[in-house]
């Protein structure tokens, strides 16, 4: 706590309110006691200039394009760990050692296979359903199976929990995904790694043997490190706002995914697959480019700049180097919307326009590009994106229980409706 105040001038009165420090980061106006002290609230729409928790999992500088999980910056984890390596550290807030990761991956991995009523309860869905659909209903209904790990209260049913999701998400997309596409489903293997064992679940079929390449499991895992947390954003503040309700941590989560389903938020990358496609061909792209250019023109480039970063999204850097590593690897040569890709992406680093206002290609772009090239569908795109988020909204939802502070969440309004009136009988009512 800073000995610094801040002063609200309203007419001839005063009040002082409390100014807190970070550790980095701005400092905020601690307006806890406003409405008590002087009767109005703050108008914020969207929350952007407010700090609705204290935390201590994840950092943004926004103007520095810098991501921290826990203090490690995001490239140092996605080039020396791996997922399972980033689940530990925003769950327990350190690193672990080497016997810790071993009994961290040993506990997840026995944990991946999910109640068989589970599995037949996919049958209820239309096989067009949308797999985030399915996401959001399976993931709220685990409340309904693992009875023994709902209550918030207990320390050790929380890890539980925590563990149960970590390890059963990805089952329950790639169940998600066989289902959509008319497949049997893959049972895990204790045998695989996190990401490789995600890929053989969504990719292999009963009639023949499959191997996933490394460097598509690497991609994998690192797209899965990229994405596990972002600080307060629109799915986190879902996950935290319904736990503070005392929910249970699975439906807690199933509100995130069903947050994270907006094409504002984790529909992104599949916007950005769309545009590519409404594209075309890259002799189309500068026709694009100067709509795009064009104010009057509401057509907007999907996949380029980022309402938090100012400058180039740390996480783009990495996505892209592994986007062009995959496809090196699958040998991509003449696939339209690639190559679209690619010529955009030449065009956004070099052109003017971009460079001033740093509309720089985000993680949306490359993640779709790479995924697609994955094999996925763009239907898929946010329940991978859910996989991985989910070990964030669990640190976070953890953070916000476990808090001596925390109450449950109500924000206030301005009301501009009709004033106080009175009810006319319908038949003295006239147009």
């Amino acid at each position: 706590m800073s000995d610094s105040k801040a002063t609200l001038s309203i007419g001839n009165e005063n009040w002082d309110f409390p100014v807190r420090e970070g550790v980095i980061g701005p400092s905020v106006v601690d307006i806890s006691s406003l409405y008590r002290e002087t009767g109005r609230f703050t108008y914020d729409p969207g929350f952007t200039s407010t700090a609705a928790c204290e935390s201590e999992i994840t950092y943004i500088d926004g103007d520095e394009g810098t991501l921290l999980y826990r203090g490690y910056p995001i490239e140092q984890l996605a080039e020396h760990g791996d997922f399972l390596e980033t689940c530990y550290l925003l769950l327990y807030g350190e690193l672990p050692t080497k016997e810790q990761k071993a009994d961290f991956d040993y506990r997840v991995t026995h944990h991946t296979m999910v109640h068989e009523q589970m599995s037949r309860s996919f049958q209820g869905f239309r096989r067009d359903a949308h797999p985030m659909a399915i996401m959001v209903a399976m993931v709220g209904a685990m409340s309904a199976f693992y009875h023994d790990s709902t209550d918030i209260a207990d320390p050790y049913q929380r890890m539980v929990a925590s563990l149960r999701m970590i390890a059963k998400v990805p089952t329950i997309a790639a169940m998600a995904y066989k289902y959509h596409i008319g497949q049997p489903f893959v049972y895990p293997k204790n045998d695989l790694d996190y990401a490789t064992n995600f890929l053989r679940m969504c990719f292999a079929v009963p009639c023949q043997e499959y191997e996933v390449d490394p460097i598509l499991s690497r991609a994998m895992d690192r797209i899965f490190i990229l994405h596990a947390d972002h600080e307060q954003n629109a799915s986190t503040s879902t996950v935290r706002l319904a736990g503070s309700s005392g929910a249970n941590p699975f439906a807690c989560i199933a509100a995130g995914i069903a947050c994270l389903w907006g094409p504002a938020h984790g529909g992104a990358n599949e916007a950005a697959l769309n545009m590519l496609q409404e594209i075309g061909t890259p002799e189309r792209i500068p026709e694009f480019v100067a709509r795009a250019k064009d104010k009057n023109d509401p057509f907007r480039l999907m996949g380029f700049g980022h309402r938090v970063y100012k400058n180039y999204d740390p996480r783009a850097r990495i996505m892209q180097r592994t986007c062009h590593e995959v496809l090196e690897e699958i040998g991509v040569k003449d696939d339209p919307l690639l190559n679209v890709a690619m010529e955009l992406e030449r065009v956004a680093l070099t052109d003017e326009y971009f460079l001033e206002k740093k509309l720089y290609p985000n993680i949306d772009f490359y993640s779709g590009i790479t995924l697609k090239a994955l094999g996925f569908p763009t239907t898929m795109f946010t329940v991978l994106f859910a996989v991985a988020r989910t070990v964030g909204w669990i640190a976070q939802w953890k953070e916000m229980i476990e808090d001596p502070s925390q109450r449950i969440g109500r924000p206030r309004q301005l009301y501009t409706g009709s004033p106080k009136r009175d009810y006319v009988n319908l038949s003295d009512r006239t147009a």
